[in-house]
Parts: structure tokens; C-alpha cells; sequence
């Protein structure tokens, strides 16, 4: 999301660095054993609120369940996350029941912010709910059906119709996906399921030649909508998590006008390559103010991280180096 050129947290480039995106000095941002119960706090989504920002973040327990709470900042670096999860009330719907939620995206639409998490409802699908505060939570019905991950709501309606970018998947540790578009005039009722991305070939690209899935919030630009994702490779060593990014059609993003052949971040930093789930990058929130972009991303599924890069860079570099 935007956010006024003040407000937005930033480290400049290092002296020698070369990447279109860096991380910051100071990752991790958030620790494991940020609040009392949690063996890990990653893949955890921020906007702008108030005059600072909030977030819902994924928290699993020491028991290992999986659950998103809400948290607040005054600068987008150093963060209070309540020690509660969300405790949702009936939106759209009466149905609220869920095994689990983790990987939370949020963003604002016309008049409330709107999250979207992964759901436990016989499986993984899409969990959608919405506040106006970060106080109260309201639940909507489930976008899809199992089995589903990765839903990504664009910012603004796309033709009169909410949009939201997707993973259909299995019931496991998917060992394949596509990126897929689907649309909803009401945010209940979800249909004209459109594929956007496929998986590379090995020899083209192999960071993300096994599956992808939409990262952080797409946000548009004079080239087009941005969207980091992330790509998987899996390896004789597992499943390793890097982050790319692709420039989707203004008016109709289920085209892809860009796409980065070489990835934009892979675990490198130690708290990236060693976690419960190691060689992981996962995107999951971008701030921006139009020339600057925050990325804020699980690393080995323990920790959040940020990286920082220039818009006009990055575009440059998708476009350059496209596989399109």
C-alpha cells in the first residue's frame, strides 16, 4: 500500500551493493518469541493506519498451531503484536469455523481493510474477513474450495469486480501450482477463474520451476500492476523459497507483461537459510510511496525480514531480464 514519503521505513542501498532489492541491517524485524506463546512470527502482512501502521501476523504456538493476531507500529520497523489471536465475529456469513489460519494478506478497498488468509475448513482454502479498526474482526465466507493457498486481493476493484490472485493446491506440502485470477462482484460469490502465471521450465528458470504464488499486494505503477511472488525449487536438499516479481496488464491482470527470469531475493542470511523451515523467502507485504518499496517476507518460516529497493529499478530489471 501507499504510504506518504515520511512515514515510510527505509535503509539506503549499502555501500557496493550491487541488488536491485537489500535487506535490512537490522533483520530479523520480528523474532521468533516476539510474544509469550509463539515459536515463530513469519509470513505476516502491514499497512498503513492512523499515522503509523498495523498488521496481522501470522503467530504459531508452541504447540505448533497456526493462528494470526493483530499488531501495530509507529514506524513500520518496530512492532506490538497483541498477545491474543483475532477472535472474528459474523460478516457475510454465520459459517466462522476454521482449524487454523496462517499467511494473512491485508489491503485496503474502498472502505475497510480487507484480509485474506489461508483457512482451515477440511483442508487449506481462502479466508476472507475484513475491519474497519483492527479491533473488531468481521468473517466472510470462504472464497474457494479446498484445496487452496496464497489468496491475494488487489487493491481496487478490476472492471466493477474484486479480484484476488490465488494457488490452487493440494493437502500437503504442494510440490506443484500456478497462479490463477478469480472475481466476485460482492465479495461472497467467487467465479471467471482465470490462469495468469505457470511454473517454468527447469532449464528457463529454476528458482521457480516447481510452484509460485502471489506474494504482497499488487500495487499499480505507470508500466502496470507490480506483484512480488515468490517461486519454489525443489531440490535434493527440499523446497527452497525465492522472490521474483512480474508486471501485470492495468486493465486486464490476467496478463503477464514481465516477468524476472532471475529472482530478486533467495535465502542467503543465516536466519534465511536455518528455521524450522529452512532456504525459505516468502513475500507477503509491500509498502510504497511511489518511488521507494518496503518488502516485508518470512524467512525460513520463523522470522520476518525486510528489503528495501527503488520502483524504477525494479521495473527496470523485470523488464530487462523478463522470461515473457
Amino acid at each position: 500500500m501507499k504510504v506518504s514519503k515520511d512515514l515510510m521505513p527505509w535503509e539506503e542501498r549499502p555501500q557496493g551493493c550491487t541488488d536491485v532489492l537489500w535487506r535490512y541491517s537490522k533483520n530479523p524485524v520480528i523474532g521468533r518469541y516476539q510474544i509469550p506463546t509463539s515459536n515463530s512470527i513469519f509470513n505476516s502482512a502491514v499497512v498503513p493506519f492512523e499515522g503509523g501502521f498495523a498488521g496481522v501476523f501470522r503467530c504459531d504456538n508452541k504447540a505448533v498451531q497456526m493462528n494470526i493476531f493483530a499488531g501495530f507500529s509507529k514506524d513500520g520497523i518496530n512492532w506490538e503484536i497483541n498477545h491474543e489471536p483475532i477472535v472474528f465475529k459474523a460478516g457475510n456469513t454465520e459459517m466462522i469455523e476454521s482449524d487454523y489460519k496462517y499467511d494473512p494478506r491485508v489491503t485496503w478497498i474502498e472502505d475497510r481493510y480487507w484480509i485474506t488468509w489461508c483457512n482451515g475448513y477440511h483442508g487449506p482454502t481462502i479466508g476472507i474477513g475484513y475491519t474497519f479498526d483492527f479491533k473488531e474482526f468481521y468473517q466472510c465466507e470462504n472464497a474457494f474450495l479446498p484445496f487452496n493457498r496464497n489468496g491475494v486481493l488487489f487493491p481496487e476493484k478490476i472492471n466493477g469486480k474484486y479480484a484476488m490472485l490465488s494457488r490452487p493446491s493440494d493437502n500437503g506440502h504442494t510440490p506443484f501450482g500456478d497462479i490463477y485470477l478469480s472475481f466476485s462482484p460482492d465479495m461472497k460469490y467467487w467465479g471467471e477463474h482465470r490462469n495468469v502465471m505457470k511454473v517454468t521450465p527447469f532449464e528457463d528458470s529454476a528458482w521457480q520451476c516447481t510452484k509460485i504464488g502471489a506474494g504482497s499486494v499488487p500495487f499499480l505503477t505507470d508500466e502496470g500492476w507490480l506483484m512480488f511472488y515468490h517461486g519454489v525449487i525443489n531440490t535434493c536438499n527440499g523446497f527452497r523459497y525465492s522472490m521474483g516479481a512480474a508486471i501485470l496488464d492495468k486493465n486486464d491482470p490476467t496478463k503477464v507483461l514481465y516477468r524476472t527470469q532471475p529472482y530478486l531475493l533467495a535465502p542467503a542470511a543465516p536466519y534465511e537459510l536455518q528455521g524450522d523451515v529452512p532456504n525459505v523467502v516468502f513475500p507477503c507485504a509491500a509498502l510504497q510511496d511511489g518511488e521507494r518499496v518496503a518488502v516485508y517476507y518470512g524467512a525460513a518460516d520463523t522470522v520476518v525480514g525486510m528489503a528495501f529497493g527503488y520502483i524504477k529499478d525494479i521495473i527496470e530489471f523485470t523488464k530487462k531480464n523478463s522470461i515473457v
